[in-house]
């Protein structure tokens, strides 16, 4: 049973919250990071990529750089950008994209669940992505990233989001990318205690976005738990911070491809090694994403094409060969591309649905040779791979809109 509890947040006042809050730190390149900093000298991003703080010369996992970060963190409290909440409270955050909601619970969730099992995960981590987050979370003594769970819809919970939604909320603003936030705090004991109790029941939470981060804070968590071997699970380091969202609020979008070359086929060799696991169809130069499960669209040299997989592909039933990420990668891109390990290869690249099929073609056309459009992973099948304690293969969801950093903060 999942254990999900309130916090004492540390948050940005209200007249500037909408200045402060950043989208996630690896969003960003580090001259991307800077430019956004320059751009907006309050953004949390300074905290999050104190790299941006210094020139270039010096290494962006530098000692200075996690040094810097907490003196910035410090900075923002002492200058009263932030301040902390003196109850232990939960907080509905909301966001609308293109006129659609997604309503999530902000709270902190157990290291425990996380490493029993209940926390469930669809992706492997990268320890070097890791150890910049635990040391960014250690030094800075704060989690300020939240991360992005998932559930299965609760009535209880809905009921109380509902109600409270009608009350004030405590921020509402329109971020620089279209997206509104609005966040309202839960306060109540008796809401507090529904809504804490409402997860109890709920037998499993799933990662949906924000693998390492979740990885890293429970590695500072257990970290902590070394230095304190009298610890009681009490303290706020054997938990992390998280917003949880409803499954049916949740929007995935293509995770595309685009690879550099044929390897090695000229265009009529691809297409006929192509057909043998995949109904080809020219669709010229109209670019389309595919209409549903099993079928890809494909651009090359000006056309686009669509690929149905054949119907012996559409039986399979495993929770991870079924997905339409693996049946390109299974049967196209592994025996007639060469793409062998998509995670390392260096002849393939990806493309998240948000950047459009414009972007898919612009790739084709420049750097790249052949691109490939995808039907979004479900969060059925999400759910479904990591019930079964399985993986999916790399990049195979992309969630949207992106959660914004530095607007809860839990200390630890």
């Amino acid at each position: 049973m999942a254990y999900i509890k309130p916090f004492k947040c540390v948050r940005p006042a209200k007249d500037i919250a909408g200045r402060v809050a950043a989208l996630p730190y690896d969003v960003y390149n580090r001259s991307e990071a800077k430019k956004e900093v320059e751009r907006e000298p309050l953004s949390f991003l300074k905290v999050d990529r104190a790299e941006t703080n210094f020139d270039d010369s010096v290494d962006t996992y530098d000692e200075r750089v996690y040094l810097k970060a907490k003196e910035l963190l410090c900075g923002m409290i002492d200058d009263g950008i932030y301040e902390k909440d003196e109850d232990d409270a939960f907080y509905i955050y909301e966001q609308i994209m293109d006129g659609r909601p997604q309503t999530g619970i902000v709270g902190c969730a157990s290291v425990d669940d996380y490493l029993n099992g209940v926390i469930k995960k669809h992706e492997n981590t990268r320890e070097d992505k890791e150890i910049d987050r635990i040391k960014h979370v250690d030094t800075c003594n704060a989690q300020t990233g939240p991360i992005f769970l998932a559930y299965r819809s609760n009535d209880i919970i809905n009921e109380v989001v509902k109600r409270i939604k009608n009350e004030p909320a405590i921020y509402d603003f329109t971020s620089v990318d279209g997206i509104r936030h609005i966040v309202w705090k839960i306060a109540d004991n008796d809401d507090v205690s529904a809504v804490k109790k409402a997860f109890s029941d709920i037998d499993g939470i799933y990662i949906a976005d924000g693998h390492h981060r979740a990885a890293s804070a429970v590695k500072v968590g257990l970290k902590r738990r070394g230095e304190n071997p009298g610890y009681t699970g009490e303290e706020e380091f054997n938990t992390f911070l998280s917003v949880l969202f409803p499954h049916d609020e949740l929007m995935i979008m293509d995770y595309n491809r685009t690879v550099a070359d044929l390897n090695g086929l000229s265009e009529e060799e691809f297409l006929e090694k192509v057909k043998d696991n995949f109904d080809i169809t020219d669709i010229s130069d109209k670019a389309a994403r595919p209409a549903g499960k099993g079928q890809i669209t494909m651009y090359l040299s000006d056309k686009w094409y669509t690929l149905n997989a054949k119907a012996d592909l559409l039986k399979i039933t495993d929770p991870v060969k079924s997905l339409d990420v693996s049946l390109l990668q299974d049967y196209l891109l592994g025996p007639v591309l060469g793409i062998g390990d998509p995670r390392t290869d260096k002849r393939i690249d990806f493309v998240g649905g948000i950047r459009g099929l414009e972007e898919l073609k612009r790739r084709a056309d420049s750097d790249m040779k052949v691109s490939f459009a995808m039907f979004p992973t479900s969060i059925d099948e999400l759910f479904a791979v990591a019930d079964a304690g399985m993986l999916m293969p790399p990049k195979s969801t992309w969630f949207e809109p992106k959660l914004r950093s530095g607007l809860f903060i839990h200390s630890l």
